[in-house]
């Protein structure tokens, strides 16, 4: 309940939390006038403010109301019940619409709706892996019910096959720039006489997800590709010509594959490989040298003085956040976790899953990933057009944007991967 005085305007406000610590708890008497146990001064909204402009005053002062006022006076009043309510309505209003698409054309505003949303959850505070959390799963339930309604209407059985997600999708990393990395794997003993029925299934479905605002890999990484469509049998032998053949320029470009999850379809089909995976490569020192060596193809942007190298152009200094940040971890950590059997595929879990086995201090696993996790954050904030580059280049920062602080804390984490990379470097090259 609002308190208001006449021609001054709003005085106070009592919640149902005053009347419990400040009148039942107190045994006040019920006569006590309003003015002697209502909130005040109170933190007030104009009506033309954002929800976001609620939830500053909730988080600064402690206070679950804000009143709303139009030309001083008092119009609503938001809670932080209705913050949280809406949050989740948001949430559960996404899967449910995802869900129940009718056909592909539904699910294009959905799409943009998901990177909105991140947008929102990024200007709450949302943390990166949270964020990159939610942002993942919402976009497997509209891969999902692309590919459901696609073999639905072309008379395919989804029992007999299974779409794989590979690179980030796969790691359940995605950010909102990101395109698509996919393949499917299906059961026959005469691949070729079923080939073209999936074939055609994720060409579809490819060219749907790229409508709906996710790109085309360029490397060619996706189901609608013969060389991403193959039977289970002619996926092991793929991996297995990787691990026990192959150049180091074919595990440089195949390294994605590893990054292997089973998004819809029968997830039971991919269990084989998933065993392979775990216990082949730690048999081969060759294959994980191979690995180590890819790993250490791009290094940290420092100087030699441990400055930041960035690419100076026109006041700006930019900085790739993807190619010359996460992905030094994103290589690291599956370099240690393939290296020791570890089947856990996200970065976070396979440094976690590793670390123990490095033997390294726990401050020093610790390290690695916090520094994943900030950079991960700023390329969150580039991507939705904080300090960044722009829709051609959105994982690119302008460093000289950023306050002291968070570029302290940049150069920080490039030189933690630079001590992750000294470590692979002893550990796989001497």
């Amino acid at each position: 309940m609002v308190v208001v005085d006449g021609d001054a305007g709003l005085r106070g406000i009592l919640t149902r939390h005053d009347i419990l610590f400040r009148v039942t708890l107190q045994q006040l008497d019920l006569q006590t006038p309003l003015a002697l146990v209502m909130s005040t001064p109170v933190h007030c909204l104009d009506s033309d403010d954002r929800l976001q402009d609620a939830a500053l005053p909730m988080a600064r002062y402690g206070v679950r109301h804000v009143p709303v006022l139009r030309a001083g006076r008092v119009v609503n009043i938001v809670s932080e019940r209705d913050l949280f309510a809406l949050q989740r309505l948001s949430i559960r209003e996404l899967s449910e619409g995802l869900r129940a698409a009718p056909d592909a054309l539904a699910l294009q505003p959905l799409a943009a709706r998901i990177r909105q949303f991140a947008g929102q959850l990024l200007v709450q505070g949302v943390q990166a892996r949270q964020l990159t959390e939610i942002t993942s799963r919402l976009n497997d339930l509209l891969c999902t019910r692309l590919v459901e309604l696609t073999a639905a209407r072309r008379g395919l059985d989804l029992a007999r096959v299974c779409w794989l997600s590979f690179g980030s999708e796969g790691r359940g990393e995605q950010t909102v720039a990101t395109d698509q990395d996919n393949g499917i794997a299906f059961d026959s003993s005469t691949p070729n006489q079923y080939r073209c029925a999936w074939l055609a299934l994720g060409v579809e479905v490819n060219a749907e997800l790229d409508a709906c605002g996710y790109p085309l890999c360029r490397g060619g990484v996706r189901a609608g590709n013969a060389a991403c469509c193959l039977s289970l049998a002619e996926w092991q032998a793929r991996f297995a010509h990787w691990v026990e053949q192959g150049a180091p320029e074919d595990l440089l470009k195949a390294s994605i594959h590893f990054d292997l999850r089973a998004l819809c379809g029968n997830a039971a089909l991919l269990r084989p490989l998933r065993d392979w995976l775990a216990t082949r490569p730690v048999a081969m020192p060759r294959f994980i040298k191979q690995m180590a060596d890819n790993a250490l193809q791009r290094t940290p942007p420092l100087t030699w003085r441990g400055a930041l190298a960035t690419r100076e152009e026109g006041g700006h200094a930019w900085l790739d956040l993807k190619l010359q940040g996460t992905a030094l971890f994103v290589d690291a950590a599956r370099l240690y976790a393939l290296a020791h059997g570890r089947s856990a595929v996200g970065t976070r879990g396979r440094f976690e899953a590793a670390a123990p086995c490095l033997g390294v201090r726990p401050q020093e696993g610790q390290a690695w990933i916090t520094a994943f996790k900030f950079l991960r954050m700023l390329r969150l904030q580039a991507q939705l057009g904080l300090h960044g580059a722009g829709a051609s280049a959105p994982n690119t920062i302008d460093v000289q944007a950023l306050n002291d602080i968070d570029r302290r804390m940049l150069k920080e984490a490039m030189r933690t991967a630079r001590n992750l990379q000294q470590r692979i470097a002893l550990d796989y090259r001497r």
